[in-house]
């Protein structure tokens, strides 16, 4: 069952609650009474990343084993290139010297 996260408009109490997607909404809010509740959109609090049973219980065994945070060749990414250089101002006067 999925937790969802939910805000009071009234008093700004937030709260969570582990519900069935079928269940309805709580409609009150516990801190103040007021029936002002909506659901707020909020990012999961767990990452798949590197080798774990997600990655390796799946695989068929001709599949080799891989990173997938890595990238879909199985090597690290290359480094991007360096930043070139900025130009030397004291050699782009562009005047002539007089002698």
């Amino acid at each position: 069952m999925p937790i969802y996260e939910f805000q009071c408009q009234a008093c700004g109490h937030r709260f969570d609650r582990l519900q069935k997607m079928s269940d309805p909404d709580p409609s009150t809010c516990p801190s103040c009474g007021e029936p002002r509740v909506g659901r707020m959109v909020s990012a999961p609090q767990f990452r798949l990343a590197g080798s774990g049973w997600y990655e390796t219980d799946f695989k068929k065994d001709g599949d080799k084993k891989r990173n997938l945070a890595e990238g879909s060749s199985g090597a690290p990414a290359p480094a991007p290139a360096p930043a070139p250089a900025p130009a030397n101002p004291s050699s782009s006067s562009g005047g002539t010297s007089s002698t």
